[in-house]
């Protein structure tokens, strides 16, 4: 009874420490998520509720502007990520056990992925300038092609162990009976290896646009004027005084962020695969 005893007040308190921490995590998100209904100059003085600052957000041109540069680079970088992290996690995902090249790439993608930003962004600047100012690469002096290429590198990461983590578990005898038939290699791959690897892919590419949006070090770094995304706005913007237009833009944004998030989830649900099928992917 004693043992018994210990184990619930355990259990109570375990649990009580887990509410505790998600409380510290997301009480912010929802002061700023309250606060955004604020019709006060200034947000951290209440003055009543009403949609003022979502109206004033919407009629703010530099807003919008920042909005709109930060959908079309995660845009930009979904689709990129996409691309290439398909055929790396379809490569991987084939690669014989023991094979040099796929260990180097996984190697490399995990080290990509825990590399401090910071260090991406003090890496990426200078080698922005080397190829669009002494090497004349006309398109790296582009502040969104900046943007797209920073953050397609931490990106593909991603979308390669999603996709990964979606094939490793297919038949491979589904493209064998394809070239059995008479399919080209093209052929089997765009009407097999593509509809099974799909789920993955969508996975990818939505938690790509999540990532890029998110993305504030890397793009205050790699920005330039007229291409100033949302996150880098808002780190400007708190220097002098949070007001509540960008409480308001900041709560559409994460509204956004969650329905990408829960398609993503969905979409492994539905494929079958887990977020530690895909995590187990990535120290395979």
């Amino acid at each position: 009874m004693a043992r018994t005893e210990r184990i619930r007040k355990t259990d109570l308190g375990l649990r009580v420490w887990g509410v505790l921490v998600f409380a510290f995590l997301f009480l912010p998100i929802a002061v700023i998520v309250a606060y955004s209904f604020n019709t006060g100059r200034v947000l951290a003085s209440w003055q009543g509720f009403g949609f003022r600052s979502y109206v004033a957000a919407i009629n703010n041109d530099v807003i919008v502007s920042s909005v709109i540069t930060s959908l079309q680079a995660a845009l930009g970088t979904a689709l990129l990520a996409t691309v290439l992290g398909t055929l790396g996690g379809i490569a991987l995902a084939r690669a014989r056990a023991g094979l040099w090249w796929a260990a180097a790439l996984t190697g490399l993608l995990a080290v990509t992925m825990i590399t401090p930003k910071i260090v991406d962004g003090i890496a990426f600047l200078p080698w922005f300038v080397t190829l669009g100012v002494d090497a004349g690469l006309g398109p790296f002096n582009n502040g969104m092609v900046r943007l797209i290429v920073s953050h397609t590198m931490f990106s593909v990461a991603v979308v390669t162990f999603i996709v990964r983590a979606r094939m490793a578990g297919a038949d491979r005898r589904l493209e064998e009976a394809a070239a059995d038939l008479g399919a080209t290699r093209w052929q089997a791959f765009r009407s097999v290896t593509l509809p099974v690897a799909s789920p993955g892919i969508l996975a990818g590419s939505l938690m790509a646009f999540t990532l890029s949006l998110d993305n504030t070090i890397l793009s205050s770094f790699v920005q330039q004027p007229g291409y100033t995304p949302w996150p880098v706005y808002i780190f400007s913007s708190v220097r002098v005084a949070l007001r509540p237009e960008v409480a308001a833009m900041s709560t559409v944004m994460l509204v956004l962020t969650l329905l990408a998030l829960a398609v993503v989830g969905l979409v492994l649900r539905r494929s079958g695969e887990s977020s530690t099928a895909i995590v187990k992917t990535i120290v395979r």
